[in-house]
This record gives C-alpha cells, sequence and structure tokens, in this order.
C-alpha cells in the first residue's frame, strides 16, 4: 500500500464542523452559529440527525486509526451535544458554547499531524470503534424518542 492510500481526507470533516458548528457569524461579534443549533430547535429529529452529520468527523478517526482513547473521546462530545440539546431553548445555547463538532475536528486533526500513517487495525480496534461509533448514534435516537415523549405530554 503506498504512503498515498494510507492517508486520510479530512476535507469532509472540515467541512461539517464549519457547517454544523460556525456557519454564519452573529453581526457584531466573534459567535458563530451553525446548523446543529438549527437542526436542534426541531423537536426529535433535530437532535438525531445533527449525531448522524456528527458522525462523519468520528468516521473520518476510524479511518485515520486514532487511538481508542481519542475516539472515546470524541463519541463524549457527541454524546454531551445530543444531551445538551434535551433542554428545550437552553439546550441549543448551550450547543452553540460546546461546539462538539469543532472539539472532534481538532482531535482528529492532531492525531493526523502526530502520526498521518498507522497500521491496518486490528479486530479490537474495529469491534472498539464501531461500539464507540454507535453509543452517540443511540444517543441521538434515545434523546429523539425522549424529546417526542416529552412533547407529546405537553401538547395532551
Amino acid at each position: 500500500m503506498t504512503d498515498r492510500a494510507r492517508e486520510v481526507d479530512v476535507a469532509a470533516s472540515r467541512q461539517v464542523a464549519r457547517v454544523m458548528d460556525d456557519a454564519v457569524t452573529v453581526p457584531g461579534t466573534k459567535i458563530g452559529i451553525g446548523a446543529d443549533a438549527l437542526i436542534g430547535l426541531v423537536p426529535g429529529i433535530g437532535d438525531a440527525l445533527g449525531s448522524a452529520l456528527s458522525g462523519i468527523i468520528v468516521r473520518d478517526a476510524i479511518r485515520a486509526r486514532v487511538p481508542m482513547v481519542v475516539l472515546a473521546r470524541m463519541g463524549l462530545n457527541l454524546l454531551a451535544d445530543a444531551v445538551l440539546g434535551l433542554v428545550p431553548g437552553v439546550g441549543d445555547l448551550l450547543d452553540v458554547a460546546h461546539r462538539a463538532n469543532r472539539k472532534n475536528l481538532r482531535l482528529l486533526l492532531r492525531e493526523v499531524e502526530r502520526q498521518p500513517l498507522r497500521e491496518p487495525p486490528s479486530v479490537a480496534y474495529v469491534v472498539g470503534a464501531v461500539a464507540l461509533m454507535l453509543v452517540p448514534v443511540v444517543a441521538g435516537v434515545v434523546a429523539t424518542v425522549l424529546g417526542i415523549w416529552l412533547l407529546w405530554r405537553l401538547l395532551t
């Protein structure tokens, strides 16, 4: 395998982090607001969709075979993002401050710069990576179901 073939393209991760966390800047400030905060306003599906899109960065991290500790930290960032999204209104403001996608992109870029070429993954790495990838997705689904249930309870 050539060195070129083993490199990981992080362009999609850069784009996701920008769109999800910093798509537009609030006029007169340096505060960026992204699609993550906006789609999080949609009860139920917003948090699930945000978690799915944020998974692109984690996917690239798995392709780069970053250490499990880093993948776990990325998963915790996404889990915190999903939990913050459960709080109506305030959760979306906290989401703007948390910026899980930017944090995860920084973690990915740091590891790619530190060691861009890694050995092929072991079976344990693949199993662990898949498990860590599923945790934020499951949390997003749980947040969605809980959000719909809470909305239903408020309306009935």
